[in-house]
């Protein structure tokens, strides 16, 4: 594709210097994977997120960039052509688009956000899809599935050259629906921009991310775009709007869409509910109802919170048309998702369960479902994240104290700051609930607490190792060490002589 072809449609081109009808043969953001023929596009940075993208428009070039995309003029091989926008990442996004074919446009999207239950949601639905003999792509925090490939990411919604390019893998192979997770920060770098999405689900809003949105405000707003981009409804190519009406972000989402709207919800009136609902140690049983229909459901997922998730995977679908009964027989042969109230059994006479809750609410939800089951002491180890919000911690540390005989405080990812701090901010809150200090020991090294807890379980606890869920890796310093809670578990059980 010629540059003029490329950038034509782009109304934030300001104006084109140099030859605009070189060929490009891809599209960059990031000059150390550029490669001969390829545009590469100068974004500007955020601070303390990402680097400004314009000082490496000359490494671009030596790397063979064809051509560049810039806010500004930047030091580089003056025969090379420039596009100048006035918006670098609205650039970005829409060029990748048009540069794939709009590959999104080829397939039903379904959208997923909200603080917590993306990723199970995620996983409901795709399973949910699959059941129905559909061919589905899976994009998300654990995963990308293309077909039978599967790749890993590091971000939870990719880069606008990768999503789409995924896209259009994913449309070459016929895929009907894709289900992806779509990120608040995705959203306010416009990773998303240029993708059709046939629906948007909302699962929940809680404290999270205040070190990058600031304000519960701000973070709602970002949320928003994601329903406030969904296009009006036609016979043709309807739009829907999925929201937990037991939220009440959910009313300002409702009033950012054009789309039609179903709720989901347990408490409060909505289109599709639960009720007779009975929580138990090996999953949920309750009575769905939808528009008059009613079907008994067996969710082998424990917890209330994986209960929403599967309504609003429920309600995603019944505005496909699938029968209602057909997604109650669906859901029964769903298995855990990784990471997320994962069992580790080595055959121990006490449960260890690994689990990504990493804000308060998650946490608190993760808890509260152990508590009702747990016969002996629930035990549980996690940290938070270094160089992020740390309102969150003294409030996780309270709530810790709530729900649990044992706290054993570690690192989660420290990142660039002490694990110590962290742990203190922690302790904090459990300080100021009375927390007895000798039920709360603090070992920064996420191995040896772990450990230190699995020597202390007894016949009939519970030991939850929280925070970390699927991820493999723990990012101290500034740098990626692998790591896998699983693992460490499986060596501190072999350890107790399990």
């Amino acid at each position: 594709m010629q540059l003029k072809e490329l950038t034509d449609h782009l109304l934030d081109v300001l104006h084109i210097e140099g030859d605009s009808t070189v060929w490009i043969s891809g599209i960059q953001m990031d000059s150390r994977r550029v490669s001969p023929g390829e545009i590469f596009v100068c974004i500007p940075g955020i601070d303390g997120i990402l680097e400004d993208r314009h000082p490496y428009a000359q490494d671009a070039v030596s790397k063979g960039a064809a051509a560049l995309v810039v806010e500004r003029e930047v030091e580089a091989d003056e025969a090379i052509p420039r596009v100048y926008v006035k918006d670098a990442r609205y650039a970005l996004a829409t060029l990748s688009a048009r540069y794939y074919g709009y590959p999104s446009s080829r397939m039903k999207v379904i959208g997923i956000t909200g603080t917590n239950g993306k990723t199970t949601t995620s996983y409901l639905i795709d399973h949910l899809l699959r059941h129905q003999g559909l061919t589905t792509g899976l994009m998300g925090s654990i995963v990308t599935r293309i077909g039978n490939e599967d790749l890993s990411f590091a971000i939870n919604t990719q880069d606008p050259p990768d999503l789409q390019r995924n896209f259009r893998k994913m449309a070459d192979l016929l895929t009907d629906y894709c289900v992806m997770e779509v990120s608040s920060q995705g959203l306010d770098m416009g990773r998303v921009i240029g993708t059709r999405f046939r629906t948007a689900v909302f699962t929940n809003l809680t404290q999270d991310h205040l070190d990058y949105h600031l304000t519960m405000d701000a973070y709602r707003e970002v949320k928003g775009r994601l329903f406030a981009r969904l296009g009006n409804a036609s016979d043709t190519e309807a739009a829907f709007a999925v929201l937990n009406a037991d939220d009440e972000a959910s009313e300002y989402f409702r009033r950012q869409t054009a789309a039609q709207v179903i709720t989901y919800g347990i408490k409060q009136e909505a289109d599709v509910t639960a009720s007779h609902i009975r929580l138990t140690a090996k999953g949920t049983e309750c009575v769905v109802s939808f528009r008059g229909q009613r079907e008994k459901v067996l969710l082998p997922l424990v917890g209330l919170f994986n209960l929403y998730n599967m309504l609003a995977a429920f309600a995603s679908l019944l505005v496909e048309r699938i029968p209602l009964q057909s997604l109650a027989e669906g859901i029964e042969n769903m298995k855990s998702v990784r990471g997320r109230m994962e069992a580790v059994n080595a055959g121990q006479d006490f449960s260890v369960l690994i689990d990504y809750a990493h804000t308060p609410d998650g946490l608190e939800e993760a808890l509260k479902t152990i508590k009702e089951f747990t016969r002996g002491r629930l035990i549980v180890v996690f940290g938070c994240g270094g160089d992020r919000d740390r309102t969150k911690r003294p409030v996780m540390g309270s709530i810790a104290a709530q729900y649990c005989d044992r706290v054993f405080l570690t690192s989660d990812n420290p990142r660039h700051e002490n694990p110590d701090t962290i742990m203190l901010d922690i302790r904090k809150g459990m300080q100021q609930v009375g927390y007895a200090e000798d039920r709360c020991e603090m070992i920064s090294d996420r191995k040896d607490g772990i450990r230190r807890a699995i020597q202390c379980a007894a016949s009939d606890d519970v030991v939850v190792i929280a925070g970390k869920g699927h991820e493999t890796y723990q990012i101290i310093g500034g740098v990626s060490y692998p790591f896998d809670d699983r693992q460490v578990v499986l060596e501190a059980l072999a350890e107790k002589g399990v």
